[in-house]
């Protein structure tokens, strides 16, 4: 039999989770508002292109990254165009990027699996995503969710951290375990306006530096979040 304080520590589990999604589904049902087609803003011609891009953007603006794709796309458009690269050659391309150099190795790599292995096609699932050198769970279903409107789950970056944090979603700091935390609060067929959604308002409404956002309409949804400023790094 479990003992008091166990049974006692289970409900307050559980009431905590059921709070969670009680003010998960009021955040998705603004972003879904505030955002119905929710869409990257990285930009790109071809899916391959798209691949590179958001492994371009860790721990880079999309901002900075679609200013020097801007001119790499108009060389590089296949995946066989960028196998073919020349490793020092594209370092130079990409050098304003934040760790170009591990960057180039993989977008190369990952390029020529897709060539070899995918028939020059981008894979259509998780698995086969995870498997590009550069390409983990965030990457994988933001190129899943883009390219081929297939959302098996929620990418978690920066943003969606730190709204993650803010409004007490989640207690990991583990990107993926975050995205599971988030998974389990919202509706399957509302997970495709969560990351996009999230990292929309956090660029054009509530951006990371802390402010007064109390009339921020997600804050309205929860106030203690204007007091809450977690580090999200």
């Amino acid at each position: 039999m479990p003992g008091k304080k166990n049974v006692a520590m289970q409900n307050m589990n559980k009431e905590k989770q059921s709070e969670r999604r009680a003010r998960a589904r009021k955040i998705v049902a603004y972003l879904k508002k505030a955002y119905p087609a929710p869409k990257t803003e990285l930009i790109y011609k071809t899916p391959f292109q798209l691949v590179v891009a958001v492994m371009l953007s860790a721990q880079c603006t999309d901002k900075v990254v679609n200013r020097v794709t801007a001119e790499l796309f108009k060389k590089y458009k296949t995946p066989k165009d960028f196998a073919t690269a020349k490793p020092l050659v594209f370092q130079k391309e990409i050098g304003s990027i934040p760790f170009f150099r591990n960057k180039t190795k993989a977008i190369i790599a990952a390029a020529k699996i897709v060539q070899d292995n995918f028939g020059g096609r981008v894979p259509r699932t998780e698995s086969e995503l995870i498997t590009l050198p550069g390409v983990a769970y965030k990457t994988a279903h933001v190129v899943l969710g883009e390219l081929y409107d297939i959302w098996e789950g929620i990418p978690t970056d920066t943003h969606v951290k730190r709204f993650a944090y803010r409004f007490d979603l989640s207690d990991n700091t583990d990107l993926k375990k975050i995205s599971k935390d988030l998974e389990a609060l919202t509706p399957k067929k509302d997970w495709k306006y969560v990351n996009n959604g999230l990292v929309l308002y956090g660029r054009y409404v509530c951006p990371a530096r802390k402010h007064d956002c109390a009339v921020h309409p997600l804050t309205k949804i929860w106030r203690p979040a204007n007091d809450r400023w977690p580090l999200a790094r």
